[in-house]
């Protein structure tokens, strides 16, 4: 099998050099004209897929070459690219920038070779004239497999300096497809962990993405840039499927039986998930329902299991607590033993309080802010029995946080990590699996068969 939709890379010597200002816009200035573009996001970023969803109208997919494995970085990208006219791809930090002392794993540089695309280069050119050329030169030699097709230059402060910069990059042999103006309107707002999701910001993210798009039609070489994405020819790889890699072991639903009913929490104090999670779980037998913490006082009529995954509940504690018809809920579920399973900010909303707040009080544990921030790669192997996992099955995972959780006594732990020090984290009681680590359940599907039959039987 192969793969031949039209795709390439967009890509930043650092990070803030407007990779996603440059993505989105086109991304959506594409989707203006008509093509059908899959959008795809390098590493374990939950916030520009949302941003991306938005200026595409379909779900922003990540591959990362770390927590999935290289071997489906080309299968995931067809599956998401299934029935479109191109796909565009937002690299991650600098180019060459990968999992930390693993080489190149999981930069943005072995996402393009392995998806044979071409790279454009997005330069912060608001401090540099002919010093350009020397940056684009050293990007584009330093590894020849990694193939940059044009270079897109960001923060332009006017025709003079424009000028200045195309001399320079002449000499390079690299063609300039763009060139973007300082323009304030784009600029998306930040907090603690990053960029703020497109769910809590409404009508000013749509307004944003608009005006990406504007930019990017104004400044780039559209025709040019979908030219360089037909030219990267077939992929030797087959479209992943969420059916064919559960296998026909899966216990689907009889005829005529109900579907197992999965909760699946959202709304803008849940927004991180990988939309192949829900795809598996439908794939496994399960009918995924999603609902809103911040607004629903129940869960969805029949809930047998729950996933509550990343996000801000830090950003929301006074309204998660103030809901305690909902609160009540999630804890008599995870008290008859339902399978819950929870990254992160799910692990958070099961406490009993955070930063003194309320919340569902299914863990003995109290979670707080901290000054400190958890971030990076983890390899982890499963040290207790859950609905999620068996003993001893490896899974690799990311940990991005700036809150702590002190637990109390008696929880098995979920997980024991590696790395930067040997420790056990998370906690497993009755159907309960809850931790810190962000997992990609495509490179161990087996845990969404398990779930949804812990559901079946629970």
């Amino acid at each position: 099998m192969v793969t031949s939709v039209p795709r390439l890379v967009i890509a930043a010597p650092s990070s803030g050099s407007g990779k996603t200002t440059v993505a989105t816009g086109l991304m959506a200035a594409l989707t203006a004209r008509g093509l059908a573009v899959s959008p795809h996001k390098v590493g374990p970023d939950y916030i520009d897929p949302g941003y991306h969803a938005l200026a595409t109208g379909r779900a922003g997919r990540n591959l990362d070459a770390y927590l999935c494995g290289p071997e489906l970085v080309g299968p995931l990208l067809a599956h998401g690219s299934r029935g479109c006219d191109i796909a565009v791809v937002e690299g991650v930090m600098g180019l060459y920038d990968g999992a930390a002392g693993e080489g190149e794993l999981a930069s943005t540089a072995q996402v393009a070779k392995l998806l044979r695309a071409p790279v454009v280069l997005v330069v912060d050119a608001s401090s540099q004239s002919r010093s350009v050329a020397a940056l684009v030169h050293g990007f584009v030699t330093w590894d020849p497999e990694v193939r940059v097709g044009g270079v897109i230059l960001n923060k332009v402060a006017s025709d003079r300096h424009e000028a200045l910069l195309r001399e320079a990059l002449d000499s390079v042999g690299v063609p300039v497809l763009g060139v973007l103006r300082r323009a304030a309107q784009v600029e998306t707002p930040s907090r603690h962990l990053g960029l703020v999701p497109v769910a809590e910001r409404g009508a000013a993210a749509v307004g944003a993405v608009a005006a990406m798009a504007a930019q990017v039609e104004a400044g780039c070489d559209l025709e040019a840039l979908v030219g360089l994405a037909r030219g990267a020819g077939a992929l030797p790889c087959a479209a992943w499927d969420a059916a064919e890699v559960l296998g026909s072991s899966t216990q689907v639903a009889a005829p005529g039986d109900p579907l197992i009913r999965v909760a699946v929490a959202g709304g803008a104090a849940f927004t991180f998930s990988y939309a192949e999670h829900s795809e598996l779980l439908a794939a496994a037998g399960a009918e995924v329902v999603v609902f809103d913490p911040l607004r629903d006082e129940e869960l969805p009529d029949g809930t047998g299991g729950l996933v509550i995954g990343g996000g801000f509940p830090e950003v929301y504690a006074a309204e998660l607590s103030a809901n305690e018809a909902l609160r009540k809920a999630v804890a008599e579920l995870a008290l008859s033993g339902a399978p819950v399973a929870a990254e992160c900010a799910g692990l958070l909303y099961l406490c009993r309080e955070l930063d003194g707040l309320p919340m569902c009080g299914v863990l003995d544990a109290s979670a707080r802010m901290s000054e400190r921030l958890a971030l990076g790669y983890r390899d982890a192997v499963a040290v207790s029995d859950s609905a999620l996992a068996g003993a001893g099955t490896r899974m690799r995972g990311h940990e991005f946080h700036r809150t702590v959780v002190e637990p109390g006594a008696g929880d098995a732990p979920a997980w024991g990590v590696r790395s930067p020090e040997p420790r056990v984290e998370g906690f497993v009681q009755r159907g309960v699996h809850a931790s810190y680590l962000h997992t990609h359940w495509a490179s161990e599907p087996g845990v969404a068969r398990r779930f949804v039959e812990r559901c079946r039987t629970s």
